[in-house]
């Protein structure tokens, strides 16, 4: 990380530079590790420059000219949610910085940090890669701007872009940099990106598929005419009938059978050589139907086994540039699954972050390292499906899974070398906890499929949803010499362990620390169609289990539930019957997570379009199936406070919600009501069991603290001074209560009820009033990020 390092090293220069947004963690579960470790294992020499100072190039020279390329990605999150919460407000805190300290990358790193190193060094070459550039390969959404951008490809002017896992695109690129091949000729990579001129002699020998538009009908083949002369056939075909015109017959041919051939099909060309065309970054940008259909598209070629490449036109005229996307990367075998996660990570962040003891303690903590400090990933990808997650996306649906003996071997290294380590394993898992070797039955099947899920409308026939071998690992785990407790911190994909009893009598009485996190997402069919998630029948059946297995074991143990608020395709009522569900099995939520449209996601296409690409595009009403999307602060908050319907500051918000739907029967004082008609009083605040979940009361000074002025000729952002938000829990001013506005009584003091409140942040700027009909105290909650 430093030029003194290389110098003890005794390099004169680095092979590849890694540039990355989060601090340098030496672990198997941060990517820029990984990826210089592999690099590392290969013979090459890495340098690695983290979290830079992006305000020049100086920060990008550090390490001197890399002899091959830079390296660039934003970090383990998309930079954007990195930094703003699902309302778009500025976070606080960056778990991946030392002492959770923000501001340390810019928006859209990618971007910034590929053009400050082409600033340092135009000649050498610059691959991007990482969660943010693999899910934004394409034109694709941006939440935080509402509208569709280009490609990052485009947008950043790199040389290369590399998405999903790439450990084996990496080795295979800087091979062949070393051996002086030109990176514009590197086009066959799978896992890639890269960037053509339209009639590039390059791309000779590809046949192309227009899917530029959507309701093209296929070959039409005209129906015969029983009625019709041989001399209107012979017109029709452009000839004549030369016996009726009064010619010489033609001499008789030799007399043939009449053969029946019966009608073949269509032979289309090798997957390997055929390219889809996407609708062009111009069309999609103004056409959200065509956004629908690219993304449906994109999404029905992610099968390693049968998915064809795909190409985007962006610019017009001679600035037309194509963007090529290869094929999504084989998966890894579990050989060389082991070979990554065997190679000598120090399973600590770098030495230049620790304290004056030498710690990585307090202030130089990392939030994100902390959090997987004891933890173990045994597996990689995702089956499951669901719309708003991007793991399929990024890694793929098809398990790659680790042998049992390196992952023996990698517990025993923590128990040995990391430091605190008391004999708990926070975490045996990965993206999902129970899909370690579950996988299709036929490898022919599942090189041929298309489905989007292996789980949703249920559990495919062909997906074997045997259990033992990690019924077996946790067994093996938890009786090392040292190790004191296994835990199972990872989602759990419960359905799929309802299909083995004996599987979670083990998770429940041995790896359970008194609260297992699940995730429901939803209690409706409405929303969960369109999250490809099982019913709350399945979580029923799985709390049975849990309850039954935690009773033998003579526990008291708990579910932790999470659902998901204002998804595209939930309604007012559902989220209603949401409520009511949470309480009438006594359920508060502490957390709320608000559906957050990341870049590329299936549910960011419905939320941007309006329609669902899971059932097909089409311009015709009849044949398209519409989505009803959350818009707009008001509503997206009231179906957050749907779920926190237990903080009184929710109450008036809810009680204008269920009158207007006609509910009001659901307003009342008794056990089967949902709210209390009675509104206590309340400064905007409310005591969590978490105090980091707390809204604090304003104090004295904040209060009295006035907005700076704007500059004139300044955009004012949140990065740059917009004033802190109005959570109106400043006290109303004296005055006539207004008329319509009802008083409610507690302790036998009159009380308001307020409606009025601040507007959100892009509907009100420095020294505007606050806006009515908002409800005052909105109310801050954190999802699982």
């Amino acid at each position: 990380m430093s030029r003194a390092e290389m110098e003890r090293l005794g390099w004169d220069e680095c092979d590849v530079i890694i540039v990355s947004g989060d601090a340098y963690v030496d672990h198997p579960s941060f990517g820029m590790a990984v990826i210089g470790r592999t690099l590392e294992a290969q013979g090459f020499r890495v340098g690695i420059i983290a979290q830079p100072d992006w305000h020049s190039a100086d920060a990008f020279k550090a390490l001197g000219r890399p002899r091959l390329f830079f390296g660039v990605a934003a970090g383990n999150m998309d930079s954007m949610i990195n930094h703003y919460t699902a309302d778009r407000k500025i976070r606080s805190d960056d778990a991946y910085t030392p002492g959770g300290v923000a501001g340390k990358r810019p928006d859209r790193a990618t971007l910034v940090y590929t053009q400050r190193c082409q600033e340092a060094y135009k000649d050498v070459p610059v691959i991007i890669g990482g969660i943010e550039a693999s899910l934004r390969r394409i034109a694709h959404y941006d939440y935080w701007q509402d509208k569709v951008r280009r490609s990052v490809l485009v947008d950043s002017k790199a040389d290369l872009l590399l998405y999903g896992n790439a450990e084996r695109a990496i080795i295979e690129v800087a091979h062949r940099l070393a051996q002086r091949q030109p990176i514009e000729q590197i086009t066959d990579v799978r896992g890639t990106a890269f960037i053509r001129r339209p009639g590039d002699p390059s791309a000779a020998g590809w046949f192309e598929l227009d899917s530029t538009e959507v309701d093209r009908p296929g070959r039409v083949d005209e129906h015969i005419n029983p009625y019709q002369t041989t001399s209107e056939q012979a017109q029709a075909q452009g000839s004549t009938c030369a016996k009726e015109e009064g010619g010489e017959p033609p001499a008789p041919a030799a007399v043939q059978p009449i053969k029946i051939v019966p009608r073949s099909r269509v032979v289309m060309p090798p997957r390997d050589r055929t390219v889809i065309r996407l609708p062009a970054y111009e069309q999609v940008k103004s056409d959200p139907v065509l956004y629908a259909h690219a993304n449906r598209v994109l999404h029905l070629e992610t099968n390693p086994g049968n998915a064809r490449a795909l190409v985007q036109r962006h610019g017009e005229g001679h600035t037309a540039r194509d963007v090529w996307i290869n094929p999504p990367p084989v998966p890894l075998a579990t050989a060389e699954m082991d070979h990554v996660f065997d190679l000598p990570y120090a399973r600590a962040p770098h030495p230049s972050y620790a304290d004056a003891n030498g710690s990585h303690d307090g202030e130089t903590k990392i939030p994100a390292w902390e959090m997987i400090r004891f933890s173990v990933n045994i597996m990689r990808g995702c089956f499951g499906g669901c719309t708003f997650c991007s793991i399929t996306e990024h890694e793929g649906r098809i398990i790659q899974s680790r042998s049992e003996d390196s992952i023996i071997r990698e517990i025993e290294e923590i128990r040995d070398k990391v430091k605190g380590f008391t004999g708990i394993i926070s975490d045996l898992g990965g993206p999902t906890a129970n899909m370690y070797r579950i996988g299709c039955r036929s490898r022919e099947i599942e090189a041929a499929c298309r489905k989007p899920s292996c789980v949703y409308p249920g559990i495919c026939p062909n997906l074997d949803t045997d259990h033992g071998p990690l019924i077996q690992i946790y067994r093996r785990a938890r009786g090392l010499k040292g190790i004191k407790k296994i835990l199972i911190g990872s989602g759990l994909r419960y359905d799929l362990a309802v299909k083995s009893p004996e599987y979670v009598k083990e998770l429940v009485q041995h790896h359970v620390g008194g609260y297992l996190k699940i995730a429901p997402e939803h209690t409706e069919g409405g929303p969960l169609s369109k999250m490809m998630k099982p019913g709350i029948g399945t979580y029923d059946r799985f709390k049975q289990l849990f309850e039954k297995f935690s009773a033998e074991a003579g526990k008291q143990q708990f579910l932790i539930p999470y659902f998901i608020a204002a998804h595209p395709g939930t309604s007012d009522e559902d989220m209603m019957n949401l409520a009511l569900w949470l309480k009438r099995n006594g359920f508060r939520a502490d957390q709320v997570q608000t559906f957050y449209p990341s870049p590329m996601a299936t549910a960011t296409a419905m939320y941007h379009s309006g329609m669902n690409p899971l059932k097909g595009i089409s311009r015709d009403e009849t044949r398209a199936e519409r989505v009803d999307i959350v818009r707009g602060e008001r509503r997206r908050r009231l179906h957050k406070a749907f779920l926190r319907y237990h903080d009184a500051n929710n109450w008036p918000l809810l009680r204008e919600a269920l009158k207007a739907m006609g509910r009001a029967d659901l307003i009342g004082n008794g056990k089967h009501h949902l709210i209390p008609t009675f509104q206590p009083a309340t400064d905007g605040s409310y005591q969590s069991a978490r105090r980091k979940n707390s809204t604090p009361a304003p104090t004295k000074a904040s209060a009295a603290t006035k907005p700076a002025r704007p500059v004139a000729g300044r955009l004012l952002t949140q990065h740059t001074g917009l004033p802190p938000r109005d959570n109106g829990s400043r006290p109303a001013a004296p005055g006539p209560r207004p008329a319509g506005k009802p008083t409610h009584t507690a302790g036998g003091k009159p009380l308001r009820t307020s409606l009025s409140g601040t507007a959100g942040p892009r509907a009100q700027g420095a020294g505007q009033p606050a806006g009515k009909g908002r409800l005052r105290g909105a109310v801050k909650g954190k999802g699982r990020g």
